[in-house]
């Protein structure tokens, strides 16, 4: 009975999520740096490792074809200067908020849950510095909206 209930139990632990168990999921994108950015909203302090797109390609690569993402993951497009941003689904079978930030971190705007593989633009309001893609639903999970802060050392705050 001992043994049987020991396969069980590790066969239970096997099927578990890797960050279930504290390990971290896979790096995804080994070649880009990453980051913690803080989304501070009415109910709190919210922490997400994000992957920092800040050049061209990776910035056109971004989370296409990922079609996974742990709910405290993301990505943080940098622009050189602020500007109005447009973002598509394309190769994106993940669907996501996208978050548009001006240059001292405060949320212009939120496109929640966009719809995956779409090519209609998404665009920012205003011009932004910043746009972090989260899972979708996150934004409405944490209650993260316009005016809202997103901390991080492009905006001048954060770690």
């Amino acid at each position: 009975m001992k043994r049987l209930l020991a396969i069980v139990v590790t066969g239970c632990l096997i099927a578990l999520p890797a960050d279930a168990l504290g390990r971290r999921p896979p790096n995804l994108f080994p070649d880009l740096p990453r980051a913690e950015v803080q989304a501070v909203t009415a109910s709190g302090t919210h922490r997400f490792q994000v992957w920092i797109a800040a050049d061209d390609r990776s910035r056109a690569r971004g989370l296409m074809r990922v079609r996974e993402l742990p709910v405290d993951h993301g990505m943080l497009f940098l622009f050189e200067r602020s500007q109005i941003a447009s973002f598509w689904m394309k190769d994106t079978p993940l669907s996501l908020d996208l978050i548009f930030i001006r240059d001292d971190g405060i949320v212009v705007n939120v496109a929640a849950n966009a719809t995956p593989l779409s090519l209609d633009p998404i665009s920012s309001t205003a011009p932004v510095k910043a746009v972090l893609e989260l899972v979708a639903g996150t934004a409405a999970r944490i209650g993260l909206g316009a005016g809202d802060r997103i901390q991080h050392p492009a905006f001048g705050t954060g770690s």
